[in-house]
């Protein structure tokens, strides 16, 4: 846990993929076509205490979704590349736009098309129900599933390498 904490401290940037890490995966469509996604509120307030500390967070998603678009925008997430089936183009973006490093990068997937971006960061983080092969290339994996705290997990993470998470719980005493 040593080497993860220190990975962790490190992190200037966290990126999350979306369907499995914000999400549990399921796509709800209605008779409309319209898209349904249910977003997890304790993910939402792990972001809102991390962003206290000066961490850019941003996602990198395959699909296209306007329910995405309005919860990045609630969250204050303004780094949101959706449509992306490669997900190197981005995350090299964001590198150069932030100035960032790839090992003081985060990256948060849960499949397969995750890895390439997974495998170039200093801390890749797999959700609890994240593809067995994913798991394998990643330096942690969330107590929680994709959609159901494995978000809040990874700013607790973060949190905690910073030596901040229990002034950040305590707060709310």
């Amino acid at each position: 846990m040593k080497d993860i904490l220190e990975r962790a401290a490190r992190v200037r940037l966290l990126i999350f993929d979306v369907d499995g890490v914000l999400t549990d995966g399921s796509l709800y469509v209605g008779d409309d076509g319209q898209e349904y996604k249910a977003f997890n509120s304790k993910d939402g307030h792990g972001i809102n205490m991390l962003r206290k500390y000066g961490v850019e967070m941003a996602v990198i998603t395959g699909r296209t979704s306007q329910v995405v678009r309005h919860r990045m925008e609630n969250l204050g997430i303004v780094h949101v590349y959706q449509g992306q089936l490669d997900k190197v183009p981005p995350f090299e973006d964001l590198l150069h736009t932030l100035g960032i490093t790839a090992e003081e990068a985060a990256y948060v997937g849960d499949d397969v098309v995750d890895l390439p971006v997974m495998r170039r960061v200093g801390l890749a983080i797999a959700v609890r129900d994240a593809h067995p092969f994913v798991c394998q290339h990643a330096h942690w994996q969330t107590p929680s599933r994709g959609g159901r705290g494995a978000v809040r997990d990874v700013c607790e993470l973060l949190l905690e390498a910073r030596g901040k998470l229990r002034e950040e719980l305590e707060s709310y005493l």
